[in-house]
């Protein structure tokens, strides 16, 4: 699908359509969000406390020369809109914030949430502006700019985006939904023509940057800290409207009393998290900052921040540098981060549901999907798909894998690669040594774990074509590693995007790789060991 990117960049500039964006499909506009809930509808762009509201109006700030270098035509096709839609100047127009969809008001909105485990009060949508709610095959989907200017809810920036952490999310958000996980969606990635002022390690020296805005999409992007924030205020009728809507609205499957919605609602929440969660951990993907604010009630991967992807497997690693003490969002926690969240949660609901065996009952759902999807995944990992008892030798074999990765700078995806094509019969540790970072003195306790573990497989009588599907389907080839993605940025920053586009195209098949391009799947360079961008990043990557 490279050649989608390339048309939209190289044709952008050309010749385009002055037709209405409402010409080319049938989709629906609403305003479902800000009619149903408080909010204010008169525009302001001044940062200011909204107690009492959930919204505020706020318009894009218009950009000096927008041009759309790429868009996903997957995603504009799950909204309806049309290859030549997508190139026209009013599309352009809106998706750069320059106009408003007719009829449609945009809003941020307002949240609060904890962070790295502190109650932060009002936060709220800092820099993106929800610009459209559009209903295509019955399917509802919101548009949402991020870095489109000034909000109600911007605190020390400007609402602006630059073009290195808008190429993050813009990638980063397609490459998870094609690995299998939740996320929100990226459609389109814009060059604002205007510059963007960030200090990107917060080290004292900042920098001009060159400003983009990524359209990103999503059924909704309500997150735990909406439900937190009218608690902690106190405004009971607020926090009712919002638990009212969510259901209606985003979980139209549940049915019954109100109690009896908000105790299934509760359920799905912590069973959709628990699954997310189970995916990050599968493909070795580190989200950097599980505030609660950055949650999605969907269980939504969401907010692509200073995210980033395990290359040598350590379970205590960050890529975020504002946690690079406490480490509370390090991979190996993630799980217990996301319980911790799911009680804030229920905290939050609390105050105005009586009933609290609700919250104990999601819990406890967290708990057994959390431990039994665990178990199911890394047994898929391993090939013991077709293991009937997993007893203590089996968890140990995988425990102890884990444990010698940990010690020897082992990188996850090509370990588990490189394990789906042992001889069982004949295995030998050399199989696995491309997967090393360095010189080891633990090649022969590896040694000894292949072939206890092939023994296991053996013993079982694991059907062998079925155990080299399923870690196939398990194990990704291609993984968006940070390396990756700075490349792209770096050639981006010099009008360079043709490596930008090969990853637009890579990230589609994750599970398959032509051989003409296996040196996208190899180890992390040393070069990228300890570069920003790579191993480090801020909360304005």
């Amino acid at each position: 699908m490279l050649d989608t990117a390339k048309l939209a960049f190289s044709t952008i500039n050309q010749r385009r359509s002055h037709r209405d964006f409402m010409e080319y499909s049938s989709q629906q506009l609403t305003n479902s969000f800000s009619e149903a809930l408080t909010g204010n509808p008169s525009n302001s762009n001044t940062p200011q406390q909204t107690p009492g509201l959930l919204w505020h109006c706020s318009e894009p700030t218009p950009v000096s020369n927008p041009n759309l270098i790429a868009y996903f035509d997957e995603v504009a096709e799950l909204l309806g809109i049309t290859p030549s839609a997508m190139q026209s100047d009013d599309m352009l127009a809106r998706l750069s914030g320059n106009q408003l969809f007719s009829g449609f008001t945009p809003y941020s909105a307002c949240y609060g949430g904890h962070q790295f485990g502190h109650w932060a009060g009002q936060l709220g949508d800092g820099r993106a502006i929800t610009i459209a709610e559009l209903t295509h095959n019955n399917r509802r989907h919101e548009l949402q700019l991020k870095g489109a200017g000034l909000t109600p809810y911007s605190r020390t920036a400007d609402g602006r985006a630059v073009l290195r952490s808008s190429i993050r999310e813009f990638l980063c958000s397609e490459a998870m939904h094609h690995l299998g996980i939740p996320t929100t969606r990226a459609l389109s990635l814009v060059t604002t023509g205007d510059s963007v002022i960030r200090d990107v390690m917060y080290d004292g020296h900042p920098a001009p940057e060159p400003g983009a805005i990524v359209c990103r999409v999503a059924p909704s992007f309500i997150r735990f800290g909406n439900f937190e924030l009218p608690a902690a205020r106190n405004e009971q009728d607020n926090l009712n409207q919002l638990i009212d809507f969510t259901i209606e609205h985003d979980f139209p499957e549940i049915s019954g009393t109100r109690e009896q919605k908000v105790a299934k609602w509760f359920s799905e929440v912590c069973q959709r998290t628990a699954k997310m969660l189970i995916e990050w951990q599968r493909v070795g993907f580190v989200h950097g900052v599980m505030n609660t604010d950055n949650m999605s009630i969907l269980g939504l991967t969401i907010d692509y921040g200073p995210y980033g992807w395990l290359d040598e497997f350590d379970s205590q690693w960050t890529p975020n540098t504002t946690d690079a003490q406490g480490r509370r969002y390090r991979f190996g926690n993630q799980p217990t981060i996301g319980r911790w969240n799911l009680v804030a949660l229920a905290n939050a609901l609390a105050s105005v549901i009586e009933d609290v065996e609700i919250f104990k009952v999601g819990i406890g759902l967290f708990d057994m999907t959390i431990s039994q999807g665990m178990l199911s995944m890394q047994c898929n990992k391993f090939g013991l798909n077709n293991v009937k008892e997993f007893d203590e030798k089996n968890a140990g074999i995988i425990n102890r894998a884990y444990e010698l990765m940990q010690n020897s700078a082992v990188d996850f995806t090509l370990f588990f690669n490189q394990l789906t094509k042992v001889d069982l019969e004949n295995p030998s540790v050399d199989s696995l040594l491309d997967t090393f970072y360095e010189d080891t003195s633990d090649l022969d306790d590896f040694s000894s774990w292949l072939k206890s573990y092939c023994q296991i497989i053996r013993e079982t009588n694991v059907d062998r074509d079925e155990r080299h599907d399923t870690m196939e389907k398990t194990n990704p080839k291609f993984i968006l590693r940070n390396y990756l993605s700075q490349l792209a940025i770096e050639n981006a920053e010099k009008g360079n995007w043709e490596e930008l586009f090969k990853l637009m195209e890579l990230l589609r098949s994750p599970y398959e790789l032509k051989d003409s391009d296996l040196n996208y799947a190899t180890k992390r360079p040393e070069w990228a060991k300890h570069k920003v961008g790579c191993s480090m990043l801020s909360c304005s990557s």
